[in-house]
């Protein structure tokens, strides 16, 4: 079988380190779905605005070219404990597709042009989207399902604090999102790998969101942010 994307994610997520694990865990995460070739066409879509959420069905187009492998170390076991590849949702996967659910803020069909404004998510920009299909509450959330070792949502593990020049940077940026807030939304979900969370450790860190330079470090049990910048070219 042979399949195309029908669409292409333009998300606030620039690279992979921040993004979080799951879709969901960062509601201030936003991207835009546009829909492009044969499929960029308003009756593909007509209807779906009644919907709250979506399904996407993706590929991890930024490991395309990653080997995969039958066990992976899962970031909910500590990153120490191997499992089978299809017992997790790792992205190294045998055929690189992924599965998300997001939020659907809005469709867009102006000037023929389709749109889907997305919020929840945790989709890298340019990420290639195949197929769309909405949320069915009474079929897609299961009461008695249970999920092994992820089976509850993580608690959030840090406190974020933005130094006075950071909170400046925020302002001067102009987003359209509370920056203040999104920020610290990921960073209090600890992206760095498995192995270093829990880790007391100076070590500066850094990730692209929008088109700012995001950078912070670890004091204690909190995260200090320490600079918000514009990058020179994205």
């Amino acid at each position: 079988m042979n399949i195309e994307p029908i669409g292409i994610i333009k998300s606030c997520f620039r690279q992979k380190f921040g993004i979080p694990r799951q879709p969901g865990l960062v509601p201030l995460a936003t991207a835009t779905l546009r829909l492009h070739g044969n499929y960029n066409a308003p009756e593909m879509v007509r209807g779906l605005e009644a919907f709250s959420h979506i399904w996407l069905i993706f590929e991890f187009h930024a490991t395309r070219d990653k080997a995969w492998k039958a066990m992976v170390r899962p970031p909910r076991l500590g990153g120490n404990d191997k499992i089978g590849v299809l017992a997790t949702r790792s992205m190294f996967r045998p055929n690189g597709l992924g599965l998300s659910v997001c939020k659907l803020e809005s469709v867009n069909t102006d000037s023929g042009a389709v749109s889907l404004l997305l919020s929840g998510v945790d989709l890298l920009d340019n990420t290639p989207v195949f197929d769309i299909k909405p949320y069915l509450p009474y079929a897609d959330s299961i009461e008695t399902a249970h999920g092994a070792y992820a089976d509850k949502k993580p608690i959030p593990q840090h406190e974020v604090f933005f130094t006075d020049e950071a909170l400046a940077q925020c302002k001067l940026a102009q987003s359209e999102t509370d920056l203040v807030a999104l920020i610290s939304q990921i960073l209090a979900q600890d992206p760095r790998p498995a192995f270093q969370q829990g880790k007391h450790t100076q070590r500066g860190y850094a990730m692209q969101l929008f088109d700012l330079d995001i950078k912070w470090h670890y004091k204690n049990d909190t995260v200090v942010v320490v600079e918000v910048v514009k990058l020179l070219s994205i």
